[in-house]
């Protein structure tokens, strides 16, 4: 972390909805900032966030008053996705899931926090021709707040995993934000060779059910994509390999296959998933980081988690900002 930003944010209080394991904490507190209040209605990663944060996140946000919440600087909601997923039915808004986002828009309209930082799929941006991003940012708008928003790939951000998500920032009017730039990609591109754990701690991971049927031999791309080469069984969706050498690809919460949610990769001549703690550094989750103990739990949340990383290199892009931190 560069020198300038380390604790900027020492005075800050922040809160945390749809929190699931804690990306958005970690992310923030690298810089010093303090949660208040988080919110996550799945009981298992909530535990997983108590056991890591010690903070006890509340349960389902929409019974909970907006005036009930903590005052706060800053906002972070990854706000449920499955709504605009384009693996969903994309249904938006007319899903229940979809209309959580107005539970943030009321708790940001009552506390008027400084800054709002909100995560989603990619797909958010296309969803319904891009009315439904539309409607987000208007509302955002309404409530008092300039609104910036892009898609960016994690795996442009230091972690070796392609997993592209829209990211808005939001700025309350009275900051006088004239302009906000997202981060630039960084030049270092690592691959999942770098992330890999020891053979003997993957035994378990190994597929053995299919013959593996490769295609194209390893190839080393510098990790700014997945390079797959090979298959098993039909080759479909979780059947796919992939070569080390390159990124991997997006961590899914589900889907099928026996690479079901880490897809599959040719590690030292064997087919294997990936295991729950390398799933972990994908997300940029440090090694000291309490997993959940079954691998399903973990892949979900993994699979649902924001990227720690990307987040960290918004975070100091908002405090180079001119007039973002004037509160402060």
């Amino acid at each position: 972390m560069l020198k300038e930003v380390e604790q900027a944010l020492s005075n800050a209080k922040a809160i945390d909805l749809f929190a699931g394991i804690g990306g958005f904490h970690l992310a923030l507190s690298s810089f010093g900032a303090k949660f208040v209040y988080a919110s996550e209605w799945d009981k298992e990663a909530a535990k997983v966030y108590q056991d890591n944060f010690g903070l006890k996140p509340d349960g389902d946000i929409t019974k909970v008053s907006e005036k009930d919440i903590p005052d706060h600087q800053i906002l972070c909601a990854g706000f449920p996705c499955q709504a605009f997923s384009i693996s969903g039915k994309q249904r938006g808004f007319e899903d229940s899931r979809g209309t959580l986002f107005f539970d943030v828009a009321r708790i940001a309209k009552e506390k008027q926090p400084k800054i709002i930082l909100l995560e989603n799929v990619k797909n958010l941006a296309r969803h319904d021709n891009g009315n439904t991003l539309k409607v987000i940012k208007a509302t955002l708008d309404q409530i008092g707040y300039d609104v910036y928003d892009k898609v960016l790939d994690a795996c442009e951000y230091g972690v070796p995993q392609s997993r592209k998500r829209i990211y808005i920032v939001c700025f309350n009017k009275s900051l006088g934000v004239k302009s906000f730039s997202f981060p630039q990609a960084s030049e270092e591109k690592k691959i999942v060779k770098d992330i890999l754990l020891p053979d003997s701690q993957t035994q378990k991971y190994i597929v053995t059910k299919y013959p593996p049927i490769m295609a194209k031999a390893e190839k080393k791309c510098g990790g700014d994509r997945p390079v797959r080469i090979g298959k098993v069984n039909k080759g479909g969706q979780g059947e796919r390999i992939y070569s080390p050498l390159g990124s991997a690809i997006t961590l899914s919460a589900y889907g099928g296959g026996v690479g079901a949610k880490t897809g599959l990769y040719l590690i030292n001549g064997k087919v294997r998933r990936l295991a729950p703690r390398e799933c972990a550094r994908l997300d940029g989750f440090p090694e000291d980081f309490k997993i959940a103990s079954g691998d399903n739990t973990a892949y979900k949340q993994f699979g649902n988690s924001v990227v720690v990383d990307v987040l960290q290199n918004i975070v100091k892009s908002v405090i180079k900002t001119q007039g973002a931190l004037s509160w402060l």
